[in-house]
């Protein structure tokens, strides 16, 4: 597809633009939404990696809404950070477009709902990737909340219904937490852009500052869903329909551990030492605790949702580890955060493969789907690879650079978390696995699969596997800007190794 050669401004406009008007003209034509969607999906998909590539070639890109400049305007900011997330987004974005053509081609009602309420997600996530004032940040944290609780809701019943409210309730309660640290705050430095807000915080009232850090960054961690708070995402997650899910684990929570990690090192200046300790052992009872019930399930896609919570706890270990001055940490929480997106949008694709083949998602009832569904079962055996961390995926890059900086810092007891979430990743994996390759004790009725859903599946999981191996492409993408100093210092030491 040939795109025009603009600048990264008309890019930035485009990316948030492009799927906000295709959610208004889905909503006015319902009949047309799915060619409208596809459409708009593969328009942001392209203008996405049209800015990626503009942001790669030329630094970091700024633009002015409306052309007021801070503290009265708007400015939108696309750095090496922003722009790899963007880019993940798009590629789990317009796959999971191809993927809910199929899935929701037999149910009006849903297809109806579903495509207006996805693009104003995709809208959602653009714009906070983009935004860089702490009100405007909060607006994209309001916009994709209720979009993801209206479709977690579309999945009906008691279940859908009641892991929507609950979702509803906690995406209030973190928005209105993180909206009472941004008053503080702009009371304090009169102002809510990220840049004229850190200047002002060293000569801020000291108790004033923390307390807005200390509400902002509960609203996120409840957002995030780290243990002890991820008592609503299960539910949620695990009863939505399955293109859903796959948006909630891959997209939803990376955009709040964003914004967490925009704070911490742009607004914080790095975090304290003992909030950065706190967090990192709120990570490791996720790794373990998911891990451990992820094990215990019987039904698959509650399998893959407390897996998200393991997962997540990954990505705050890393927070004492950089705080410490470990630069590979930083690396090896973003890659991980790729790197998960996109296995764990692979996973729940497979699960809703497997769902509409048996009817059912009952892990000990999956006998004989691999001789059936022999894509699904390898587009989840690759994302497991990934969820696992074995090379050469994009989750071991990032378990990798974890265990480095754990290493050097003598802190093995981290080191034995890791490692001890791997093998508790591999054991529910191959739980999944082994109940698919059983022979069947009986017939079924079974019911076919699209290709297209098989493939879309797949297509994410190799990707999850391709990353682990484009370290020397993405690396220049990430020294870019503020996407943060102690990356590309992490990238410099491992080519140098």
């Amino acid at each position: 597809m040939m795109l025009p050669v603009l600048a990264a401004p008309a890019w930035m406009l485009a990316v948030v633009f492009v799927p906000l008007a295709a959610a208004l003209l889905c909503f006015l034509l319902p009949r047309r939404a799915v060619i409208l969607g596809l459409v708009a999906a593969v328009l942001t998909a392209a203008v996405t990696f049209a800015l990626t590539l503009e942001v790669a070639a030329a630094g970091t890109a700024h633009t002015l809404l409306g052309g007021w400049a801070a503290p009265l305007g708007i400015l939108w900011r696309a750095d090496g950070l922003s722009a790899a997330l963007l880019a993940m987004t798009a590629l789990v974005g317009v796959t999971v477009s191809l993927y809910a053509a199929a899935y929701f081609r037999d149910d009006a009602h849903a297809r109806v709902f579903f495509w207006p309420l996805w693009l104003l997600l995709w809208t959602a996530l653009n714009a906070l990737y983009l935004s860089a004032d702490l009100f405007n940040l909060y607006v994209t944290l309001e916009l994709l909340g209720f979009a993801a609780v209206s479709l977690t809701a579309l999945g009906g019943g008691a279940a859908a219904l009641t892991g929507a409210i609950r979702y509803l309730l906690v995406s209030v309660l973190g928005s209105l937490s993180y909206l009472l640290g941004v008053a503080l705050l702009y009371h304090s430095c009169g102002s809510v852009d990220i840049g004229l807000v850190a200047a002002c915080i060293p000569d801020a009232p000291r108790p004033a500052s923390q307390v807005a850090a200390a509400a902002m960054m509960a609203g996120l961690i409840l957002k995030t869903a780290l243990f002890p708070f991820h008592f609503w995402l299960p539910p949620a997650h695990g009863s939505a329909p399955a293109p859903v899910s796959a948006v909630l684990s891959a997209l939803v929570v990376k955009a709040s551990f964003y914004l967490l990690l925009r704070l911490w090192l742009d607004v914080l200046g790095g975090g304290g030492r003992w909030a950065a300790e706190l967090l990192g052992l709120l990570g490791v009872a996720a790794v373990l605790w998911g891990s451990v019930l992820a094990l215990r399930q019987e039904r698959l896609k509650l399998l893959i949702a407390y897996s998200t919570v393991a997962q997540i706890g990954y990505l705050f270990l890393a927070l004492p580890l950089a705080v410490a001055g470990g630069a590979a940490a930083w690396t090896g929480a973003l890659y991980l955060a790729l790197a998960h997106g996109l296995a764990k949008a692979a996973m729940f694709l497979s699960a809703g493969n497997l769902l509409r083949f048996g009817g059912h998602d009952r892990i000990a009832e999956l006998d004989s789907a691999v001789h059936r569904l022999p894509l699904t079962l390898t587009a989840f055996a690759l994302a497991g690879v990934s969820i696992m961390g074995l090379p050469p995926s994009g989750g071991f890059i990032g378990k990798w650079l974890l265990l480095k900086a754990a290493f050097a810092q003598g802190r093995f007891g981290l080191v034995v978390v890791i490692l001890l979430g791997g093998v508790l990743a591999a054991a529910y994996v191959f739980k999944v696995v082994g109940h698919a390759f059983t022979p069947a004790a009986r017939e079924r009725r079974l019911r076919t699969v699209p290709p297209g859903m098989e493939w879309s599946a797949l297509l994410l999981a190799a990707a999850a596997i391709v990353l682990g191996l484009t370290l020397p492409l993405i690396s220049p993408l990430l020294q870019v800007g503020a996407a943060p100093a102690a990356m590309a210092t992490a990238f410099a030491a491992w080519s140098a190794a």
